[in-house]
């Protein structure tokens, strides 16, 4: 291993946002479950819940103590256990809810103070990944990409199966040089959940999925939100003094309190396509799980979930 690939690894971070509401998802999970827990803190696809896989799977990558876990403090119930010794400064517990801008802004701000060199990986709670090692492989390309190109977010992007009009999608631009030319290229334009006919040009095209998983220089990722959104930006600047002191919890509970819901891709990456690039992602059996026809998509793949299939479908039939 070259001297700048230990010294890039030293300083790889993750961040697993887990502070969603899973509103659409709420009908199955509850159930599931019988309460109104969000589908991250649910054992949607097995005996472990979305949180715990996502844990697992960022584990065979970022070792725990460089792994930050974004969660909101009204889910308290429903993770107690999930961050049962995991050190406090390795949690960010948000008092509400306002979107994944302030969520990835506050958790970079954090990181930032620990390791300015940071490179962060970005992983929703909430998404299926099939196979785990084809995962792991484009997240190295991704670490790697971000490594070499330290003023640039990585996306990864995932081929799409259907032109679905539910997810974000990713234009490539042309290609970056370097050993991932192949599958690393510059972002032309996002789109965001197009109607039908334009996603039927989209994927016929050649563009791609939005997983909204992204690897970048903690330091790109405050610059980003600065640029996109400075009166947010300067509202946590102010409060970065009171990081990891007894003064913590009030100022940025007062923050909070001020914030509108702010979405990181829409708000954030799709106003700065010039400062992103993508890796094409193939064979990763990926899925959002954002309602419950997508689940009812990914266990027809899973012959052991027959029970839960069943329960799936009581839910669609009584959503219509």
């Amino acid at each position: 291993m070259k001297s700048s690939e230990r010294t890039s690894g030293c300083h790889r971070w993750g961040l697993i946002l887990a502070g969603g509401d899973g509103t659409r998802l709420l009908p199955l999970t509850r159930s599931i479950t019988g309460d109104d827990r969000p589908k991250q803190f649910c054992s949607v696809m097995g005996s472990e819940t979305l949180l715990q896989q996502t844990q697992r799977r960022v584990s065979k990558l970022i070792p725990a103590w460089r792994t930050m876990l974004v969660l909101t403090a009204k889910h308290e119930p429903f993770y107690t256990a999930a961050v049962a010794g995991i050190p406090t400064a390795r949690l960010v517990i948000q008092s509400a809810n306002r979107g994944t801008a302030p969520a990835i802004l506050n958790t970079m701000l954090r990181v930032r103070e620990m390791d300015h060199k940071a490179i962060v990986a970005c992983f929703p709670s909430d998404h299926h990944f099939s196979d785990d090692a084809t995962f792991v492989r484009h997240i190295e390309s991704a670490y790697a990409a971000a490594s070499s190109h330290p003023e640039t977010v990585v996306l990864l992007g995932i081929p799409p199966e259907t032109p679905e009009v539910e997810y974000g999608w990713i234009e490539p631009g042309i290609p970056i040089e370097g050993p991932l030319s192949e599958s690393l290229c510059r972002v032309s334009r996002f789109w965001e959940k197009p109607a039908p006919p334009i996603a039927s040009q989209l994927m016929a095209k050649g563009c791609l999925w939005n997983s909204f998983v992204m690897v970048g220089h903690v330091q790109t990722f405050v610059d980003l939100v600065q640029q996109a959104l400075p009166s947010m930006s300067a509202a946590f600047e102010d409060t970065r003094r009171s990081l990891f002191t007894a003064a913590e919890g009030a100022a940025f509970s007062e923050l909070y309190s001020g914030l509108r819901d702010t979405s990181f891709s829409q708000h954030v990456l799709a106003v700065q396509s010039d400062r992103l690039a993508v890796v094409r992602a193939a064979g990763l059996g990926w899925s959002d799980l954002g309602e419950p026809g997508r689940v009812r998509s990914v266990l027809e793949g899973m012959v052991l979930r027959t029970e839960r299939r069943v329960e799936v479908d009581r839910c669609l039939a009584a959503a219509h």
